[in-house]
């Protein structure tokens, strides 16, 4: 196989909130620190520098073709690498012989990688199927269940994970199309044309029409909000006493489960009373920063407990 060129290796995502998460998470030399959604990799390298050849980062991600990229990117830094869904910390550290860390980030955003890659269906133009998986080997792709739904279910799924208003009529329209000459929908740009036909325009709206339904399915195909509460459960007691946890959330759905968590569960300290929003420059500089929250919160000293066992599928 022929080595891989720097554009091949190179990403596109730009990772947001940086100076922000190094501050708040004040990795130091020596310190283990995990990065529970590598992505494109941007965090990962700034906490890598930081820590240095003294300390690792643990960069986790569900998604394969990132970890083999990070291969690439991140070679030299003291970086370990491991394909998981970031709820299953726990076990990752157990495998690694390691107790606790110092700190741990989850980016819940999308990677810009991922958007450019037209084959998975994540970008509005996308003109390979609509998978929307992070992991391909795991499940099925959206695509398939989504023409297999009825009108109820998924105008359900919709409104709940993309808080969609006309959820009812895109899922109508979404059932209709499979008894057309066109057939059921297999790409992304096949169901952002569809949607963008029901949807009114609202002249002063920001995001594109089908942005809420393709938050929704993803959320749906990867179970998203589930990891999250999981991990929110479970992340605690992988932190060392007074180890932080910072959670870049980029829609209410996921913002209101850490705020709820932080607020309510006793292991936790909350140091961000309001999330922090990139700056106006950031937000110029990289327009898909523009709704990120950030919110930090510090594990609180308290009797030696273990950690939560993994729920039954």
């Amino acid at each position: 196989m022929c080595a891989p060129t720097m554009s091949e290796v190179s990403s596109v995502h730009v990772p947001v909130l940086a100076e922000e998460v190094l501050q708040w998470l004040e990795p130091r030399p020596g310190s283990v620190v995990v990065d529970g959604t590598l992505g494109g990799g941007g965090h990962t390298r700034l906490l890598a520098q930081q820590v240095g050849d003294a300390g690792s980062v643990i960069a986790i991600d569900r998604d394969p073709a990132a970890i083999d990229l990070a291969e690439q990117r991140l070679a030299g830094l003291p970086v370990r690498l491991v394909q998981a869904n970031y709820r299953d910390l726990p076990e990752v550290l157990k495998a690694l012989e390691i107790e606790t860390v110092d700190a741990i980030l989850l980016d819940l955003g999308l990677s810009s990688d991922q958007l450019a890659d037209p084959k998975r269906g994540f970008s509005f133009s996308g003109t390979g199927t609509l998978d929307l998986r992070f992991d391909p080997t795991a499940g099925e792709p959206t695509w398939r269940w989504l023409n297999r739904l009825g009108p109820t279910d998924l105008a359900t799924i919709l409104r709940t994970y993309g808080e969609e208003r006309f959820s009812r009529r895109i899922a109508s329209a979404i059932v209709e199309r499979r008894q057309s000459p066109k057939g059921p929908i297999r790409t992304a740009a096949e169901l952002a044309e569809l949607i963008r036909r029901c949807v009114p325009s609202g002249g002063h709206d920001r995001i594109d029409p089908a942005t809420r339904t393709f938050q929704a399915l993803r959320i749906a195909s990867n179970e998203e909000l589930k990891s999250l509460e999981i991990a929110l459960r479970r992340l605690p007691e992988c932190l060392k006493p007074d180890g932080r946890l910072a959670v870049i959330s980029f829609h209410s759905l996921e913002d209101r489960r850490a705020k709820a968590a932080f607020r309510d569960d006793p292991r936790w300290e909350t140091l961000t009373k309001k999330p922090i929003r990139p700056t106006d420059a950031e937000i110029e500089s990289n327009p898909r920063s523009r709704s990120a929250k950030l919110r930090v919160a510090a594990r609180i000293q308290t009797a030696v407990t273990k950690a939560e066992p993994m729920e039954e599928e």
